[in-house]
Protein backbone atom coordinates (compact mmCIF):
# COMPACT_ATOMS: atom_id res chain seq x y z
CA UNK A 1 0.00 0.00 0.00
CA UNK A 2 2.78 2.44 0.90
CA UNK A 3 4.62 1.65 -2.35
CA UNK A 4 1.45 2.28 -4.29
CA UNK A 5 0.93 5.68 -2.71
CA UNK A 6 4.57 6.62 -3.18
CA UNK A 7 4.30 5.65 -6.84
CA UNK A 8 1.20 7.81 -7.27
CA UNK A 9 2.95 10.75 -5.63
CA UNK A 10 5.94 10.29 -7.93
CA UNK A 11 3.80 10.07 -11.07
CA UNK A 12 1.81 13.13 -9.97
CA UNK A 13 4.94 15.22 -9.40
CA UNK A 14 6.42 14.20 -12.76
CA UNK A 15 3.13 14.96 -14.53
CA UNK A 16 2.90 18.34 -12.81
CA UNK A 17 6.47 19.16 -13.78
CA UNK A 18 5.80 18.15 -17.40
CA UNK A 19 2.67 20.32 -17.55
CA UNK A 20 4.55 23.22 -15.98
CA UNK A 21 7.41 22.86 -18.45
CA UNK A 22 5.01 22.78 -21.39
CA UNK A 23 2.53 25.47 -20.40
CA UNK A 24 4.07 27.32 -17.47
CA UNK A 25 5.57 30.21 -19.43
CA UNK A 26 2.22 30.72 -21.18
CA UNK A 27 0.44 31.40 -17.90
CA UNK A 28 3.33 33.11 -16.09
CA UNK A 29 2.25 36.51 -14.75
CA UNK A 30 5.42 38.19 -16.02
CA UNK A 31 8.06 37.67 -18.69
CA UNK A 32 11.28 35.89 -17.84
CA UNK A 33 13.27 39.13 -18.03
CA UNK A 34 10.77 41.31 -16.14
CA UNK A 35 12.45 43.49 -13.50
CA UNK A 36 11.11 46.12 -11.14
CA UNK A 37 13.74 47.33 -8.63
CA UNK A 38 11.04 49.22 -6.71
CA UNK A 39 9.54 45.87 -5.60
CA UNK A 40 12.75 44.09 -4.67
CA UNK A 41 12.36 41.27 -2.11
CA UNK A 42 8.67 42.00 -1.56
CA UNK A 43 6.60 39.44 0.43
CA UNK A 44 3.80 37.48 -1.27
CA UNK A 45 0.90 39.63 -2.43
CA UNK A 46 -1.87 39.71 -5.01
CA UNK A 47 0.60 41.06 -7.58
CA UNK A 48 3.32 38.54 -6.75
CA UNK A 49 1.89 35.32 -5.32
CA UNK A 50 5.28 34.02 -4.17
CA UNK A 51 6.87 37.40 -3.64
CA UNK A 52 9.79 38.89 -5.50
CA UNK A 53 13.54 38.40 -5.63
CA UNK A 54 16.50 40.50 -6.63
CA UNK A 55 15.58 43.58 -8.69
CA UNK A 56 11.90 42.75 -8.21
CA UNK A 57 11.86 39.58 -10.30
CA UNK A 58 8.59 37.68 -9.79
CA UNK A 59 9.39 34.33 -8.15
CA UNK A 60 6.37 32.48 -9.54
CA UNK A 61 7.22 33.56 -13.08
CA UNK A 62 10.85 32.55 -12.55
CA UNK A 63 9.77 29.08 -11.41
CA UNK A 64 7.48 28.62 -14.42
CA UNK A 65 10.08 29.78 -16.94
CA UNK A 66 12.79 27.78 -15.18
CA UNK A 67 10.69 24.62 -15.41
CA UNK A 68 10.65 24.86 -19.21
CA UNK A 69 14.41 25.40 -19.30
CA UNK A 70 15.07 22.44 -16.98
CA UNK A 71 12.60 20.21 -18.80
CA UNK A 72 13.98 21.04 -22.23
CA UNK A 73 17.57 20.41 -21.19
CA UNK A 74 16.63 17.17 -19.41
CA UNK A 75 14.71 15.93 -22.47
CA UNK A 76 17.61 16.71 -24.82
CA UNK A 77 20.28 15.22 -22.56
CA UNK A 78 18.29 12.06 -21.82
CA UNK A 79 17.45 11.56 -25.50
CA UNK A 80 21.01 11.99 -26.77
CA UNK A 81 22.55 9.99 -23.93
CA UNK A 82 19.99 7.21 -24.35
CA UNK A 83 20.76 6.72 -28.03
CA UNK A 84 24.54 7.02 -27.62
CA UNK A 85 24.82 4.88 -24.49
CA UNK A 86 22.45 2.17 -25.70
CA UNK A 87 24.28 1.89 -29.02
CA UNK A 88 27.72 1.62 -27.43
CA UNK A 89 26.61 -0.77 -24.69
CA UNK A 90 24.57 -3.03 -26.96
CA UNK A 91 27.24 -3.24 -29.68
CA UNK A 92 30.00 -3.88 -27.15
CA UNK A 93 28.00 -6.48 -25.24
CA UNK A 94 26.98 -8.38 -28.37
CA UNK A 95 30.24 -8.36 -30.31
CA UNK A 96 32.56 -8.91 -27.34
CA UNK A 97 36.30 -8.99 -27.97
CA UNK A 98 38.22 -5.75 -28.59
CA UNK A 99 35.05 -3.70 -29.19
CA UNK A 100 33.64 -4.70 -25.82
CA UNK A 101 37.00 -4.01 -24.22
CA UNK A 102 36.98 -0.44 -25.57
CA UNK A 103 33.43 0.16 -24.38
CA UNK A 104 34.20 -1.28 -20.95
CA UNK A 105 37.34 0.84 -20.68
CA UNK A 106 35.44 4.01 -21.60
CA UNK A 107 32.79 3.23 -18.99
CA UNK A 108 35.43 2.61 -16.34
CA UNK A 109 37.28 5.83 -17.17
CA UNK A 110 34.17 7.99 -16.94
CA UNK A 111 32.98 6.22 -13.82
CA UNK A 112 36.32 6.88 -12.13
CA UNK A 113 35.73 10.65 -12.04
CA UNK A 114 32.90 12.53 -10.31
CA UNK A 115 30.46 13.42 -13.06
CA UNK A 116 29.83 16.94 -11.78
CA UNK A 117 33.55 17.72 -11.93
CA UNK A 118 33.69 16.60 -15.56
CA UNK A 119 30.58 18.65 -16.37
CA UNK A 120 32.09 21.74 -14.76
CA UNK A 121 35.42 21.21 -16.54
CA UNK A 122 33.75 20.92 -19.94
CA UNK A 123 31.45 23.90 -19.37
CA UNK A 124 34.42 25.99 -18.20
CA UNK A 125 36.07 25.58 -21.61
CA UNK A 126 33.63 28.15 -22.99
CA UNK A 127 33.65 31.73 -21.72
CA UNK A 128 29.89 32.12 -22.06
CA UNK A 129 28.28 28.69 -22.29
CA UNK A 130 24.95 28.55 -24.08
CA UNK A 131 22.23 25.95 -23.91
CA UNK A 132 23.92 23.72 -26.48
CA UNK A 133 27.20 23.85 -24.56
CA UNK A 134 25.38 22.91 -21.36
CA UNK A 135 23.63 20.00 -23.06
CA UNK A 136 26.95 18.79 -24.47
CA UNK A 137 28.58 19.05 -21.03
CA UNK A 138 25.83 16.93 -19.49
CA UNK A 139 25.93 14.37 -22.31
CA UNK A 140 29.65 13.88 -21.75
CA UNK A 141 28.80 11.73 -18.72
CA UNK A 142 25.09 11.07 -19.29
CA UNK A 143 25.60 8.15 -21.68
CA UNK A 144 27.52 6.03 -19.17
CA UNK A 145 24.51 4.76 -17.22
CA UNK A 146 22.69 3.64 -20.36
CA UNK A 147 25.81 1.94 -21.71
CA UNK A 148 26.24 -0.03 -18.49
CA UNK A 149 22.60 -1.14 -18.47
CA UNK A 150 22.57 -2.03 -22.19
CA UNK A 151 25.86 -3.92 -22.05
CA UNK A 152 24.87 -5.95 -18.99
CA UNK A 153 21.48 -6.85 -20.46
CA UNK A 154 22.88 -7.78 -23.87
CA UNK A 155 25.55 -9.99 -22.30
CA UNK A 156 22.74 -11.92 -20.62
CA UNK A 157 20.49 -12.03 -23.70
CA UNK A 158 22.86 -12.67 -26.60
CA UNK A 159 22.78 -16.46 -26.15
CA UNK A 160 19.00 -16.75 -26.04
CA UNK A 161 17.28 -19.00 -28.56
CA UNK A 162 15.83 -16.14 -30.60
CA UNK A 163 19.29 -14.63 -31.08
CA UNK A 164 20.86 -18.01 -31.85
CA UNK A 165 18.14 -18.74 -34.42
CA UNK A 166 18.55 -15.34 -36.08
CA UNK A 167 22.29 -15.86 -36.26
CA UNK A 168 21.79 -19.33 -37.75
CA UNK A 169 19.67 -18.04 -40.65
CA UNK A 170 22.27 -15.43 -41.55
CA UNK A 171 20.88 -12.28 -39.91
CA UNK A 172 23.59 -9.65 -39.57
CA UNK A 173 24.88 -8.44 -36.19
CA UNK A 174 23.48 -4.92 -36.59
CA UNK A 175 20.00 -6.22 -37.30
CA UNK A 176 20.17 -8.70 -34.42
CA UNK A 177 21.15 -5.92 -32.03
CA UNK A 178 18.50 -3.40 -33.09
CA UNK A 179 15.74 -5.80 -34.12
CA UNK A 180 15.96 -8.48 -31.43
CA UNK A 181 18.04 -7.22 -28.50
CA UNK A 182 17.31 -3.52 -28.12
CA UNK A 183 13.50 -4.04 -27.83
CA UNK A 184 14.19 -6.31 -24.85
CA UNK A 185 16.04 -3.45 -23.14
CA UNK A 186 13.10 -1.04 -23.16
CA UNK A 187 12.09 -1.69 -19.55
CA UNK A 188 15.49 -1.20 -17.90
CA UNK A 189 16.25 1.79 -20.14
CA UNK A 190 12.98 3.52 -19.25
CA UNK A 191 13.82 3.14 -15.58
CA UNK A 192 17.34 4.48 -16.18
CA UNK A 193 15.98 7.42 -18.18
CA UNK A 194 13.54 8.33 -15.40
CA UNK A 195 16.28 8.46 -12.80
CA UNK A 196 18.58 10.28 -15.23
CA UNK A 197 15.99 12.99 -15.96
CA UNK A 198 15.87 13.96 -12.30
CA UNK A 199 19.65 13.79 -12.05
CA UNK A 200 20.03 15.99 -15.12
CA UNK A 201 17.78 18.66 -13.61
CA UNK A 202 19.87 18.55 -10.43
CA UNK A 203 23.18 18.86 -12.30
CA UNK A 204 21.85 21.65 -14.53
CA UNK A 205 20.74 23.52 -11.42
CA UNK A 206 24.15 22.91 -9.83
CA UNK A 207 25.99 24.33 -12.83
CA UNK A 208 23.69 27.36 -12.88
CA UNK A 209 24.26 27.80 -9.14
CA UNK A 210 28.00 27.91 -9.88
CA UNK A 211 27.46 30.57 -12.53
CA UNK A 212 27.76 28.27 -15.56
CA UNK A 213 24.10 28.27 -16.52
CA UNK A 214 22.51 29.74 -19.61
CA UNK A 215 19.89 32.14 -18.26
CA UNK A 216 18.88 33.80 -15.01
CA UNK A 217 15.57 31.87 -15.20
CA UNK A 218 17.29 28.65 -14.16
CA UNK A 219 16.28 27.29 -10.78
CA UNK A 220 19.96 27.01 -9.85
CA UNK A 221 20.56 30.68 -10.69
CA UNK A 222 17.51 31.60 -8.61
CA UNK A 223 18.90 29.57 -5.71
CA UNK A 224 22.25 31.31 -6.06
CA UNK A 225 20.47 34.65 -6.05
CA UNK A 226 18.63 33.70 -2.86
CA UNK A 227 21.80 32.82 -0.96
CA UNK A 228 22.90 36.43 -1.21
CA UNK A 229 19.87 37.62 0.74
CA UNK A 230 19.58 34.98 3.44
CA UNK A 231 20.08 37.57 6.20
CA UNK A 232 17.12 39.59 4.85
CA UNK A 233 14.85 36.76 3.71
CA UNK A 234 15.17 33.05 3.04
CA UNK A 235 12.11 32.97 0.79
CA UNK A 236 13.97 33.24 -2.54
CA UNK A 237 16.34 30.38 -1.74
CA UNK A 238 13.55 28.27 -0.26
CA UNK A 239 11.30 28.65 -3.31
CA UNK A 240 14.05 27.52 -5.69
CA UNK A 241 15.37 24.81 -3.35
CA UNK A 242 11.94 23.31 -2.73
CA UNK A 243 11.19 23.25 -6.47
CA UNK A 244 14.44 21.38 -7.19
CA UNK A 245 14.01 18.97 -4.26
CA UNK A 246 10.37 18.12 -5.00
CA UNK A 247 11.07 17.57 -8.71
CA UNK A 248 14.02 15.31 -7.97
CA UNK A 249 11.92 13.39 -5.42
CA UNK A 250 9.17 12.91 -7.98
CA UNK A 251 11.49 11.45 -10.61
CA UNK A 252 13.13 9.15 -8.06
CA UNK A 253 9.77 7.88 -6.81
CA UNK A 254 8.57 7.39 -10.38
CA UNK A 255 11.78 5.52 -11.21
CA UNK A 256 11.32 3.23 -8.22
CA UNK A 257 7.72 2.55 -9.23
CA UNK A 258 8.66 1.79 -12.85
CA UNK A 259 11.47 -0.48 -11.69
CA UNK A 260 9.07 -2.46 -9.52
CA UNK A 261 6.52 -2.67 -12.33
CA UNK A 262 8.90 -3.56 -15.16
CA UNK A 263 11.27 -5.88 -13.27
CA UNK A 264 9.76 -9.40 -13.01
CA UNK A 265 11.96 -10.17 -9.99
CA UNK A 266 10.46 -7.24 -8.09
CA UNK A 267 6.94 -8.53 -8.80
CA UNK A 268 7.93 -11.98 -7.55
CA UNK A 269 9.25 -10.50 -4.29
CA UNK A 270 6.00 -8.65 -3.67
Amino acid sequence: MIRRWMARIGYAIVALFALTALGGPLVAPYAADHLDPREELEPPSSRHLLGTGENGVDLLSSLLHGARLAGGIALAVVGISLVLGTTLGAVGGYTGGPADGVVRALIDVFMAFPHLILNVAFAALVARPGTLHLIAALCITGWVGYARVARAQVLALREQEIVTAARAVGVGPARIVYRHLVPLLVGPLIVQATYAAGGTILVESSLSFLGMGTTAASWGALLDQGTGYLLRTSRVAMVAGIAIAVTLLGFNLAGDALRDRLDPRSRMVR
